[in-house]
């Protein structure tokens, strides 16, 4: 059972509201807010799970901002939301049937994937540049396969996932990059919500710390949206690349 003083009541909201600005510039929060819930003492899975709570009002916060680029994707949307309940409630699923120390063994290897999507992201969203209107938009197997792969993981780890589906999305669907990373946001609440909703009627949630985060968030998350024209992304995102690989390392070595 973890205290929450009044020392790591204010260290969540610090790092969720750093996570949750993180995200709207560019990516990647996840790897501040995980390991947040990590140092003040959760177990790896309970961390999980309240991160993937936590960080949920960011997602709805990003839907929000970018209406109008999801108006006249609601085929496509709910096609691809379909597909991302599903794979969502899967991952959940797998976080809390497989044993708690299978997390703790793959948790680093996780965040180094998460790490490794968040480098890659420069290269996604110039090959969506690239591939607008280059072909005709179909419902194709592979594109539903990506995704539902997308949201296993999402389901089950989250961190870097809008980066993954950026990329997934990017490769199977002709459109420009503002609305291609608007139905990102929308599969990312999907997802999100579903795990959400599942891991917080039957997983091990720490439900006072994941209200601390959903509010700091939040309010990253909004206030993220207002400088993200005006901060350099590149920095931030090598910054936070770096600091996933020392908590990776840390995980390893202490694991």
């Amino acid at each position: 059972m973890v205290d929450l003083d009044a020392a790591s009541v204010a260290f969540l909201v610090g790092a969720s509201v750093v996570a949750g600005a993180v995200n709207a510039v560019a990516g990647g929060g996840s790897l501040i807010s995980f390991p947040a819930l990590l140092a003040i003492g959760y177990p790896s899975l309970t961390a999980n799970a309240t991160n993937i709570l936590g960080v949920l009002p960011g997602y709805l916060g990003g839907s929000v901002g970018y209406r109008r680029e999801l108006r006249g994707q609601g085929r496509r949307s709910a096609a691809l939301g379909a597909t991302s309940a599903v794979g969502a409630l899967v991952g959940a699923v797998l976080l809390l049937v497989a044993p708690a120390a299978a997390f703790e063994a793959i948790a680093p290897f996780l965040v180094l994937l998460a790490c490794g999507a968040l480098a890659a992201q420069p290269l996604v969203e110039r090959r969506a540049r690239r591939s607008a209107g280059e072909r005709a938009e179909h419902r194709s197997p592979a594109l539903q396969a990506l995704v539902f792969l997308a949201a296993v993981y999402g389901g089950y780890f989250g961190a870097a996932l809008g980066i993954m589906l950026l990329a997934v999305l990017a490769a199977g669907l002709p459109d420009d990059l503002q609305r291609v990373n608007a139905l990102k946001g929308l599969l990312s609440l999907v997802i999100g919500l579903v795990s959400a909703i599942y891991l917080a009627l039957l997983g091990p949630v720490a439900f006072a710390a994941a209200a601390v985060m959903a509010g700091g968030s939040l309010v990253g998350g909004r206030a993220g949206v207002s400088v993200a024209r005006r901060l350099p992304a590149g920095p931030l995102r090598w910054l936070v690349v770096l600091y996933g690989v020392a908590v990776a390392v840390v995980l390893l070595v202490t694991g």
